[in-house]
């Protein structure tokens, strides 16, 4: 390419501008964030239907597969995908969907889902092999909802400012998890995930795990940062 055809900083931005609207209020972006919601809010729902059943099955009540349900950090993590994309996608005005329709906390969104899936198919995905219906519930919430949320994290979410203080508040969510499902762990017996079974590894092995998976998160946590800096600046130039 010559010198005359190196395109201008300008075309550059209106170039990336017609591929890549990187606007919340753009129909392909509510047109995404709509897409996410209703495959979030499935998941949910037919994973809160699968696990109350199978403690139906076994003899417990309701608010015991609710009480299940909610120590898998997917699940909870899935509920908080469909708040965030149904607030992005219909523009409501409530205070749930003022906070969830800031950049700094869908960045945070995205990165949780990120993790529960990339977490998932390293580590648990071998464990078991459902098929059918619960198959599609499971890939939806450990690689659908992710990978979609990822795209709409690089292509619609404004660059916006971070500070140290602001990146440490996404620590919140993990480390209050671990937290109380340890504690939950220790007043019923049950841990919902191998790597953190008290029971069967003991404190000290768990928390090696759990400062293993930390770091991971971290290090994820960091990419997210790094990319908001530096890697999106024509997607998003205003």
């Amino acid at each position: 390419m010559s010198h005359e055809q190196i395109p201008s900083p300008e075309s550059l931005d209106s170039f990336g501008a017609q591929l890549f609207p990187a606007r919340r209020d753009s129909a392909a972006a509510r047109a995404v964030a709509t897409l996410i919601a209703v495959i979030s809010w499935f998941a949910f729902v037919a994973q809160t239907d699968i696990t109350i059943g199978r403690l139906l099955a076994r003899g417990g009540g309701v608010l015991d597969g609710l009480d299940r349900l909610t120590m898998y950090l997917t699940n909870l993590t899935i509920l908080m995908s469909a708040l965030c994309f149904t607030s992005l996608a219909f523009s409501l005005k409530t205070p749930v969907s003022r906070f969830f329709r800031q950049p700094s906390v869908i960045s945070a969104v995205v990165a949780y889902l990120a993790f529960v899936g990339i977490a998932y198919n390293l580590l648990l995905r071998h464990l078991w092999t459902p098929t059918g219906f619960r198959a599609l519930v499971n890939e939806s919430l450990h690689t659908v909802v992710p990978l979609l949320a990822i795209a709409y994290w690089i292509f619609f979410v404004p660059v916006f400012r971070t500070s140290l203080r602001k990146s440490l508040l996404w620590l919140v969510y993990p480390l209050g998890y671990l937290l109380l499902t340890l504690w939950r762990g220790a007043l019923s017996g049950f841990y919902p995930y191998p790597f953190i079974d008290v029971n069967a590894l003991g404190y000290p092995r768990v928390l090696l795990n759990a400062s293993l998976l930390l770091a991971s998160f971290i290090a994820l946590m960091g990419l997210f940062i790094a990319v908001n800096r530096s890697g999106k600046p024509v997607l998003h130039r205003r």
